[in-house]
């Protein structure tokens, strides 16, 4: 049973645990609270007697009835105390669990996994799809079984009571709850077209926030409200709908179970015209009839938010069940040449990125890779990283297959410094040591001062305190390269991969960062992406990538001999130049 809860709730094996006992005390603490029922019922039978009429019977039956309220009451504390700890405390600590384990899920997916998912979708699921799921679990899921539970415990008892008002009392839980089941199908349908369009509107706003400056420089402020607009409105509309049929159901159903309390009447009056009982069993009847209605309602409720629960359940074994990459945490290096074996690669299947790639760069040497934009450069350097695993052909560390070690564990070995830089909204100090964050203030300043970080750091109000704002706001696009790249030197890792990493630098700066950039990859295995030809001219070897395939590789004066397409590159750059320079003569 443990194990049907954890796969129909997405719950770990403790939570299953706790949900069961929760569902447990929920139903004990129903059955409490019925004994005030159960208190007046023995009262009014007492009380009927014309022995409790005298002094002495009734001083001794309000010592009794005190004794015995005051016993009830603190059974009712207990079990309203222990319920509470194994529904919505325990409930919580799983919630607590949940967002942990799915935080350490994101950890061992591979990192392309971020660039290809929307993050406002991923912070969604972990955010307000599980403060749905503690919602509705601490509030509502052990309250629907439970109240499934009692009600049958309590049926059972006045079956044998009086069979035939129990008839009459519960014959119409079953056609109120078949009102709720007949519309499963449709309540669950309209529970995920108004999450997707929830979803819908958060991306478009996300989207909008990382884009507001393109909306504005191409004016099209009016046009992103007017899109933003109807997203809220279709939003609005799948609520209200969904919301207006959710209520007729529940009002149906609940309007039905008013029949009940007609049908005790009715048949207790016929029963008691008959003689077949007396006042005391009908007005009990029609006592427990004005109550027992009240959990059968809760459990309608909770049967919608149990559907409603559904979508948010799939969310979460969805993410669950994603591919994670897998490998040895120990790896012990002979050396950092990175060889790729006729390596195959595809984002999606049929359309390969590249295809039987093989070249290998060798420590202490700087390797280039270039090409048209789309050949492939990117997705290989990426890939010696792990980013991505290959569909075929291998991709060697030191002679060791990459995708047998664990991800961690070989980042480790990685300083990278791409294009797009990601900053965070704290210090430049703390943003640095991000690269070895058990580095000292002297060694982040140096690695600062190689990157030609410190004149523009000197100049603001903190120096290196100052806080940058969300991803450097407050930046230029070079200052933030600079720090990306002074964040790699203070890493200090034995393979250097770099993407374009001075592209946001102007000539000047380019030229000075090169002497931090020369510190970086000494003794190192260095993979360079770039499309100035200044930026490979001193490459020990360069690769170009063709539509995914190796070209042709060599030196550079090798590749200038051969008039081959680096050739053809470094002839278009130098006749743009030229261009570039008459025009400003």
């Amino acid at each position: 049973m443990i194990k049907t809860v954890q796969r129909r709730f997405a719950l770990s094996r403790k939570g299953a645990q706790d949900f069961c006992k929760g569902v447990m005390m929920t139903t004990l603490l129903n059955m409490a609270l019925m004994l005030p029922a159960v208190f007046v019922f023995a009262f009014l039978e007492d009380y009927a007697r014309p022995v409790f009429l005298s002094t002495a019977s009734a001083l001794h039956g309000a010592i009794y009835y005190i004794v015995a309220a005051l016993i009830f009451m603190l059974v009712m504390y207990a079990i309203s105390v222990f319920q509470y700890r194994c529904t919505y405390t325990r409930i919580y600590n799983e919630s607590a669990t949940r967002r942990i384990s799915l935080a350490e899920k994101l950890r061992a997916l591979p990192l392309a996994y971020f660039g290809e998912k929307n993050l406002s979708d991923l912070t969604a699921t972990i955010m307000d799809d599980c403060t749905d799921l503690e919602h509705t679990f601490s509030h509502a899921v052990p309250q629907l079984f439970a109240s499934l539970a009692s009600v049958a415990i309590i049926a059972i008892g006045l079956f044998f009571y009086n069979w035939e008002l129990t008839l009459a009392l519960f014959w119409v839980v079953p056609p109120a709850i078949a009102v709720i089941l007949v519309a499963k199908k449709k309540t669950r349908r309209d529970n995920r077209l108004y999450y997707q369009s929830k979803r819908d509107v958060s991306e478009y706003i996300q989207e909008g926030l990382e884009c507001i400056r393109e909306i504005k420089a191409c004016n099209r402020e009016a046009d992103y409200l007017v899109r933003l607009n109807e997203k809220i409105d279709f939003n609005e509309r799948v609520q209200i709908q969904g919301e207006l049929f959710i209520g007729v159901l529940v009002n149906g159903a609940q309007g039905i179970l008013k029949l009940g309390l007609a049908s005790v009447i009715i048949a207790g009056a016929t029963l008691l015209a008959q003689g077949s009982i007396g006042w005391f069993v009908y007005l009990v009847f029609i006592l427990i009839a004005s109550r027992v209605y009240a959990p059968i309602e809760e459990v309608l409720n909770n049967l919608m938010a149990l559907f409603f629960l559904d979508v948010r359940i799939q969310r979460v074994k969805e993410m669950e069940a994603l591919p994670v990459q897998q490998g040895s945490a120990a790896f012990e290096a002979s050396g950092f040449d990175i060889e790729f074996q006729h390596v195959d690669f595809e984002y999606e299947t049929g359309k390969p990125v590249l295809k039987n790639v093989s070249f290998t760069a060798r420590q202490g040497e700087i390797t280039a890779l270039v090409g048209r934009s789309g050949s492939g450069k990117s997705t290989a350097a990426r890939l010696a990283a792990r980013f991505w695993d290959v569909q075929s052909g291998r991709i060697l560390l030191g002679g060791q297959d990459i995708s047998t070690i664990d991800p961690e564990t070989l980042l480790k070995y990685y300083s990278v410094v791409f294009q797009d830089v990601v900053l965070f909204n704290t210090s430049i100090m703390d943003n640095i040591r991000i690269g070895r964050r058990d580095a000292t203030d002297e060694e982040v300043l140096a690695a600062a001062r190689l990157a030609c970080c410190d004149d523009f750091v000197r100049e603001m109000p903190q120096g290196y305190q100052t806080v940058i704002g969300e991803n450097g706001g407050t930046l230029s696009g070079g200052e933030c390269q600079r720090l990306s790249i002074a964040r790699a030197l203070l890493k200090d890792a034995p393979v250097v991969l770099l993407d374009e990493a001075t592209a946001s630098l102007d000539v000047e700066n380019e030229t000075r960062i090169q002497a931090g950039i020369s510190e970086l990859i000494r003794c190192k295995t260095v993979l360079v992406i770039a499309h100035r030809m200044r930026t490979v001219a001193n490459a020990d070897q360069i690769v170009v990538l063709d539509d995914g395939s190796v070209a042709e590789s060599g030196t550079p004066q090798e590749l200038l001999a051969a008039r081959g397409i680096f050739a053809g590159m470094a002839v278009r750059q130098e006749i743009e130049k030229s261009a570039f320079d008459g025009r400003k003569s």
